[in-house]
């Protein structure tokens, strides 16, 4: 619903500001609309097909893993934190599994399968749920929503797809390497996971001097910050290749993990990744329409000179505070990305196309969107999935996880791209 409203308040805003442009003298700004809007779709189809063989890949990767049973081994390896997360699911409970699974797809940055795994959990967690008689949310299921929200992500492989499939558009050679926000968008979904944990457990008064737990995340958030650090210190174009050649690693490691597990468990690899491949065309295929409507409505309110209006407002504000005011391009995608990964992902797409997808700007837009989570959506699919209705302290907690995330992402940016 929310998102219909934005999409008619684009076209809405977009064609009122044209008129008064019009009737002021620019009598060629509704031809300048008319080509935005069949720029707009015609670039949503062209982003959707490179798309579609990249998310093939990642998901055809996936099946592989699951069969082979390495997904299940990230599922182990992150139980013992879980539980201490989430006192209240007993030991054993089949919504260990379920969530387990659901932060392995995630670490992955499978949505597609992250959501189904998520809302399993949800109904395991609902069936222990002490508060299920008044409609309202449990502890551990706030929790675990909010985790959503902030959603660590070890590989944005759509996000990583977009890119490439862009930089195709662009004409950039085989030296383009798009998963040079690895690093960066690691280190900010790091922090906006663990401002979202916080929150929830001071709301919930979790114990969170207990070594067990609180080891584990400062050791990870000192290697973090020892990254940050070493890499800041590096030439920008330098810090950029080390950034790229860890991004590629990882992937790659990734892959390869997958397939040798494969073959010592003797799974037929080869038939897993076409079966996962098949979904992953279709998941492809299912995101044409939906990007193509952003990106029309993106476009004429870019072509009337609203986003310039917008942008020079807050522009202006920043200035006055004496800060640098390159990031305010990339800026949109995190607000639009609370109400909605779809118009988030138009919005990443817009930047890339004006000001390069190589660019500060494309490359912070895709931390963005990469880094975070569409909230409203998550709350709303998740707690509707089980009916509740009394979410507490589930959205303010998210809420807050977004605000320190996107801070996150602009100091990492000016950190690790400049």
């Amino acid at each position: 619903m929310v998102l219909n409203w934005l999409w008619i308040g684009f076209f809405t805003v977009a064609f009122a500001t044209a008129a008064v442009r019009w009737l002021l003298g620019e009598h060629a700004i509704f031809q300048a609309l008319m080509t935005a809007l069949f720029d707009g779709a015609r670039s949503g189809f062209e982003i959707s097909l490179g798309l579609a063989g990249v998310m093939a890949l990642w998901l055809g990767l996936m099946r592989v893993g699951e069969r082979a049973g390495v997904i299940a081994l990230l599922a182990r390896a992150a139980g013992p934190l879980l539980r201490r997360l989430f006192p209240g699911v007993p030991d054993g409970h089949p919504a260990q599994g379920a969530m387990t699974m659901n932060v392995s797809a995630n670490l992955l940055g499978l949505d597609n399968a992250a959501t189904p795994l998520g809302l399993a959990a949800m109904r395991e967690l609902q069936s222990i749920n002490p508060r299920a008689p008044d409609e309202a949310a449990s502890d551990a299921q706030i929790m675990f929503v909010v985790m959503n929200t902030a959603g660590l992500t070890l590989i944005p492989t759509s996000v990583i797809a977009i890119r490439q499939s862009v930089a195709l558009q662009q004409g950039l050679g085989a030296g383009f390497n798009a998963a040079d926000i690895f690093l960066p968008t690691l280190i900010v979904t790091f922090i906006s996971l663990l401002a979202g944990v916080l929150a929830v457990a001071v709301a919930q008064r979790l114990p969170l001097w207990r070594p067990r737990l609180l080891l584990p995340v400062l050791a990870v958030g000192g290697l973090m910050a020892a990254a940050v650090a070493a890499l800041s210190r590096l030439p920008a174009e330098q810090a950029a290749r080390v950034a790229g050649a860890t991004g590629a690693g990882v992937i790659l490691g990734v892959v390869m993990l997958f397939v040798l597990a494969a073959a010592w468990r003797r799974v037929n690899a080869y038939e897993a990744f076409i079966d996962g491949a098949k979904e992953g065309f279709g998941v492809a295929v299912q995101i044409v329409p939906y990007l193509i409507a952003i990106l029309i409505a993106v476009g004429v309110f870019r072509a009337a000179g609203c986003m310039d209006f917008v942008l020079s407002g807050i522009g202006a504000g920043v200035s006055a505070l004496g800060w640098n005011t390159d990031f305010l391009p990339a800026l949109p995608v995190g607000l639009m990305k609370v109400l909605s990964g779809a118009g988030a992902r138009g919005l990443m797409i817009d930047v890339m196309q004006a000001h390069g997808v190589d660019s500060f700007a494309g490359r912070l837009a895709a931390i963005v969107q990469g880094s975070t989570e569409t909230t409203f959506y998550v709350l709303a699919v998740y707690f509707g999935s089980v009916g509740v209705k009394h979410t507490r302290h589930a959205l303010a907690c998210a809420l807050f996880a977004d605000a320190v995330g996107l801070v996150a992402a602009i100091g990492v940016g000016y950190a690790l791209l400049r």
